[in-house]
């Protein structure tokens, strides 16, 4: 086990010290050349021309809005609040998107590398606990090229990787001793439905895969002081008709990671952007179906996280 001192350090730090940071950014950016980041692998150039990805994104970051949030799980907020930036773009489609201006419609402007980095250093300034990405897959190389300027300015608090949980494995490999905490869902256990409401193909395969790469590189969740500095947060939104299938995801948690591990059980779906066009996406969660989800949790003997009110 590492020692407590270690590993409250943000590990990019480190990376950065050996020279790795500017090692992975080079590869980084040669991918970017012929797009495989996330599991699309559409093969845009986003490097030389003005191609767009599925994800919408080009070369330079974009950005929604960056500020100090209070509404992330109690280690993430703290009692400073959580430096979130909200990036551009996804590379899922889903129905529901309670951020679709962001994720769908694309609101944000692009912004340089310099300006990009700033923002994390003004988040720090203000007392954040960590540099919280939000929807982080389509801008990996963008990310870790702000961290290098970031880093040499004197960023030093953690940086959360909050995801949809859709990620490429090997894409993540870039990113170990660069996140300290995953922050990721696991939306769906049946690959129909994550076709259906977010066209994402594979969906739990891939997700599966990611979490074992996640937690393989920062482990369960570490706190001090009940601040989160390292590990992984599983989040999971209770969809109506079971159309998330809880059950499955939890007996892979169990077998296949850590029955320790933090899940975070959210009970806030609502419909929101395309989700009246389906009958079954058209509602609120009721107390019958989020009971069965909380039921599952003690079921699996899962006790570690939080549990939104209905």
């Amino acid at each position: 086990m590492l020692e407590l001192n270690k590993m409250i350090n943000p590990i990019y730090l480190k990376t950065y010290k050996k020279g790795l940071l500017k090692k992975k950014l080079t590869e980084l950016e040669k991918r970017m050349s012929n797009c495989d980041l996330c599991p699309w692998k559409c093969k845009a150039n986003r490097v030389k021309t003005k191609e767009k990805s599925v994800c919408g994104g080009g070369y330079y970051p974009m950005v929604s809005s960056y500020n100090i949030h209070f509404g992330e799980e109690p280690p993430i907020s703290g009692y400073n609040g959580s430096g979130t930036i909200f990036m551009t773009g996804c590379q899922l489609r889903c129905v529901f998107c309670q951020n679709y201006p962001i994720s769908q419609l694309r609101y944000g402007e692009e912004y340089s590398f310099e300006e990009f980095a700033n923002m994390m250093l003004e988040l720090q300034s203000k007392g954040a606990h960590n540099i919280n990405i939000v929807t982080p897959t389509p801008w990996i190389f963008q990310i870790v090229k702000a961290l290098e300027i970031a880093v040499k300015k004197g960023l030093k608090i953690p940086i959360v990787w909050n995801t949809s949980g859709y990620e490429d494995t090997e894409a993540l490999k870039f990113l170990d001793g660069i996140v300290d905490i995953y922050l990721t869902d696991i939306k769906y256990s049946d690959d129909k439905h994550s076709l259906k409401y977010s066209k994402a193909k594979s969906y739990f395969e891939i997700a599966k895969q990611a979490v074992k790469e996640m937690f393989s590189q920062v482990g369960n969740l570490v706190m001090k002081d009940g601040i989160a500095v390292r590990g992984v947060i599983i989040r999971h939104l209770v969809l109506p008709e079971n159309i998330s299938g809880l059950d499955k995801i939890l007996r892979f948690l169990k077998e296949e990671i850590s029955s320790e591990i933090y899940i975070s059980l959210m009970s806030q779906y609502f419909p929101a952007y395309k989700a009246n066009n389906y009958k079954e996406l058209s509602r609120k969660i009721n107390s019958k179906e989020y009971e069965k989800a909380l039921e599952l949790l003690d079921f699996y003997g899962f006790h570690n996280g939080w549990i939104q009110p209905l």
